[in-house]
C-alpha cells in the first residue's frame, strides 16, 4: 500500500511538470479541439443530465462544453467539494450567469456556497447520465489519476449504489496527461472513455 502510495505521488509531480510546461495557448488549443469532439459524442448528443467540472489552470478548459449544454437545453451538475473530507456533490448550475455569481475557492475555482441549500443534487434529482471527470492523469485502460482526495471515486461509489446505477464516465484530457500505465488500487473506479488529442 505505502508503495503503491510513493508510485502515485511521483507520477503526480511528473505530470504537474508535464502539464505545467503546456503555454496558455496550447492549453486553450487543446481544449477546443476536446470540446469540438466531445459535442459530437453520441453518448453526449443523447445525454440529458450531465455533470461538467469548472477547470483548475491545469485542467482542460469546460467553458465552451458549458455554455452548449445550456444552448441545447440539457441539465448541467458542477461539482461542491467539502475540502475536510472526500465528501462531493454534484448541485445543478442553472445558467451561464449563474456561474459568474458563485464563489471563489481557495482552489481558485468556482463552486456553490456551503450553506447554498437552494440547488437541486444530481442523486436527489434521478441521478446522471453523464460524468466529465478531470485528474492528472489517464492511461488507455480507464485508470486515472486524481489529486488524492478521492472526491470522484467516492462519488462514483455513490452513483452505483443509486437505482439510476453507475453513469457513462467521459474523461478529457492533454495528450501531456497520457501514460503507459497508472497504478491504482480497488477504490480506484475505472473511466469508460478517455478523449485526447490523438495524432495518430
Amino acid at each position: 500500500m505505502a508503495a503503491l502510495r510513493a508510485a502515485k505521488q511521483a507520477l503526480r509531480k511528473d505530470l504537474k511538470r508535464r502539464v505545467a510546461a503546456l503555454s496558455a495557448e496550447e492549453k486553450q488549443r487543446q481544449s477546443e479541439v476536446l470540446s469540438r469532439q466531445l459535442l459530437r459524442h453520441p453518448k453526449y448528443l443523447s445525454c440529458e443530465k450531465i455533470a461538467v467540472f469548472l477547470s483548475m489552470d491545469d485542467e482542460v478548459r469546460t467553458e465552451q462544453i458549458i455554455n452548449d449544454l445550456f444552448k441545447w437545453g440539457k441539465r448541467c451538475f458542477i461539482p461542491r467539494y467539502e475540502s475536510s473530507s472526500s465528501h462531493m456533490d454534484m448541485l445543478e448550475l442553472n445558467s451561464l450567469q449563474d456561474m459568474e455569481t458563485l464563489p471563489l475557492t481557495s482552489w481558485n475555482i468556482r463552486q456553490p456556497a456551503k450553506d447554498d441549500n437552494r440547488r437541486e443534487e444530481a442523486l436527489a434529482a434521478g441521478g446522471l447520465d453523464l460524468i466529465l471527470m478531470p485528474g492528472l492523469g489517464f492511461d488507455r485502460f480507464g485508470r486515472r489519476l486524481g489529486r488524492g482526495r478521492g472526491f470522484y471515486d467516492t462519488y462514483l461509489e455513490r452513483c452505483i449504489r443509486h437505482p439510476k446505477g453507475k453513469p457513462y464516465t467521459i474523461a478529457l484530457a492533454f495528450k501531456e496527461q497520457l501514460c503507459q500505465e497508472i497504478p491504482v488500487d480497488d477504490n480506484d473506479v475505472l473511466i469508460d472513455e478517455i478523449l485526447y488529442e490523438d495524432d495518430e
